[in-house]
């Protein structure tokens, strides 16, 4: 069924990925997911080297938090990640996790804090994450590969980032990979749930960030990036449509990607187990940079 004919009842539901989790209630899977997160993130504030609250910007709100392995080379591989929440929850104050199989690669990690709503709209958060990958490659000029990943929300506004006219911001960073696990890249469908009230995003709004419609920049500002489209074996069934037609559209474009259906996880697994280094997708992401 298309979304433009569900009930809002079974459309909130679709958009509600707790909802779709086999391992536990969905109010339970939720708190184990922030526990997961925040204990991968003490780990790996244990295990690197941090430069915590980094500006990137003017605001209160546009800090990044950097994870440097303790042996740093010159030549590192850089990994920004990007935060979900449905940009309105979560912060980098739980979203170093990554780090912990990373750092002993010599890969650093950079965690980036944006303004979630209701404090930002949607054209402030794609704006920040997008100035925060320009003070990156600012700061680490000696950086050998940039990487993107994000997760859900974080996933749409890393193929946002992705799709940056960088003309106006005085920096062309050159990513060389972008993981978008279990994202959004059309975001007309959530307009009408309860995902858009501290949003309040206007069609016009959600048209000109949804990454479904930018395809065309993605390709003008990335065609040299590798990209993963990952989507949970358990998401529900309009998040795995939006993986596989954002995925579709990319192919179409003539882009370099590959879709990854995680066996075995969730909405929120999918993510979580990026702590370990055993991991399908932490071990894509390595082979990508030449580390498997």
């Amino acid at each position: 069924m298309h979304w433009m004919e569900m009930k809002k009842d079974e459309l909130e539901k679709q958009y509600s990925p707790s909802r779709w989790s086999h391992r536990m209630a969905a109010d339970d899977v939720i708190k184990a997911h922030v526990k997961a997160l925040k204990e991968g993130t003490e780990r790996a504030r244990s295990l690197a080297e941090t430069l915590i609250n980094v500006p990137y910007g003017e605001g209160d709100g546009e800090k990044l938090d950097v994870y440097i392995p303790k042996t740093a080379s010159l030549d590192v591989n850089l990994v920004i990640y990007i935060h979900g929440g449905y940009w309105q929850f979560l912060s980098k104050e739980e979203s170093g996790f990554m780090a912990v199989p990373l750092v002993d690669k010599d890969v650093v990690v950079v965690a980036v804090g944006y303004d979630i709503a209701p404090k930002g709209n949607m054209d402030l958060m794609v704006s920040q994450v997008r100035r925060s990958v320009v003070s990156v490659v600012q700061q680490y000029s000696h950086i050998s590969g940039l990487y993107l990943c994000g997760h859900s929300a974080g996933a749409h506004l890393a193929a946002m980032v992705l799709s940056t006219d960088w003309s106006q911001y005085g920096a062309t960073p050159n990513i060389k990979g972008a993981f978008l696990v279990s994202g959004i890249y059309d975001l007309l469908p959530i307009l009408s749930t309860y995902i858009n009230e501290p949003l309040k995003m206007t069609e016009e709004v959600a048209v000109r960030n949804s990454p479904s419609q930018l395809v065309p920049h993605l390709k003008r500002s990335s065609s040299g990036c590798q990209i993963v489209v990952a989507v949970a074996q358990n998401d529900s069934s309009e998040f795995r449509k939006q993986s596989e037609e954002y995925y579709k559209t990319l192919e179409a474009a003539g882009l370099t990607v590959i879709m990854e259906d995680v066996a075995n996880t969730d909405h929120f697994s999918v993510v979580e187990q990026l702590v370990d280094g055993d991991y399908h997708l932490t071990k894509l992401l390595l082979k990508m940079m030449g580390k498997s």
